[in-house]
């Protein structure tokens, strides 16, 4: 068996968590939910319980999902795999082209957004103002879920390539690729348990949007194209 250094699946899923961390959408969502908080007059205690607990149910549902999307694409016959493949390839391209286009004309008028509906900011805002233990799971569930949009691509995508060779090691890289995902968030929680103010922290947002979007396009078009490459046994990642 190939060294674990040689496993070229480990370089892969570090630099795409990398990116799809800084989502512009994980990253607001997190911001809104602190704002509430603040408004609400929480105190910094709670602020930190929340947090952590909102990070931890984002975290369990990004990687039961994976590990369901895992077991679902082994399970397909080797000519469906690759097919689902080409498929997933193909789109996270697209989605690339469009996360691009997003971060200079970032408006529906130019064509599809890529981002969490507006219709659900409210709703997080209501289910943000409970701040119950049970209130906050549910939340983590719910923006998981919404924000698919905008982290769903690079995600499908390595769970794509990681089915491909179903082991220990695939497993080991989807808890790495969770972590990585949800680390901002865990410094900004930090942050503003630290003391950080949450304009401070939009402002930040709204400075680097641009950027975040640009980064997380190039790399889904990259991954995806990569993706394409490795589901016709083009080349191989490990």
């Amino acid at each position: 068996m190939e060294g674990f250094y040689s496993d070229l699946r480990l370089p892969t899923v570090v630099v795409t968590a990398l990116i799809d961390s800084i989502n512009p959408c994980a990253i607001g969502v997190l911001i809104l939910l602190i704002s509430t908080l603040f408004a609400l007059k929480a105190n910094k205690k709670r602020l930190l319980f929340v947090g952590i607990i909102y990070v931890a149910v984002v975290y369990i549902t990004y990687f039961l999902a994976g590990v369901g999307l895992l077991f679902f694409i082994q399970r397909l016959s080797t000519q469906l795999e690759q097919f689902l493949g080409l498929l997933v390839g193909g789109i996270v391209v697209i989605l690339g082209f469009i996360e691009i286009k997003d971060a200079f004309w970032p408006n529906k008028k130019s064509g599809p957004v890529l981002g969490i509906n507006p219709k659900y900011a409210d709703k997080i805002k209501a289910m943000a103002r409970k701040a119950t233990v049970p209130g906050v799971i549910v939340l983590g569930m719910f923006v998981a879920a919404v924000e698919l949009p905008c982290t769903g691509g690079p995600y499908l995508a390595i769970t794509t390539i990681l089915s491909r060779n179903f082991d220990v090691r695939a497993v080991l890289y989807l808890l790495l690729y969770n972590f990585i995902f949800v680390l901002p968030l865990i410094v900004i929680v930090g942050l503003a348990y630290l003391g950080t103010s949450v304009n401070r922290l939009k402002k930040w947002q709204q400075m680097n949007k641009k950027w975040m979007r640009l980064g997380t396009g190039l790399v889904m078009v990259a991954l995806g194209v990569l993706l394409t490459l490795f589901a016709a046994d083009v080349i191989v990642l490990y």
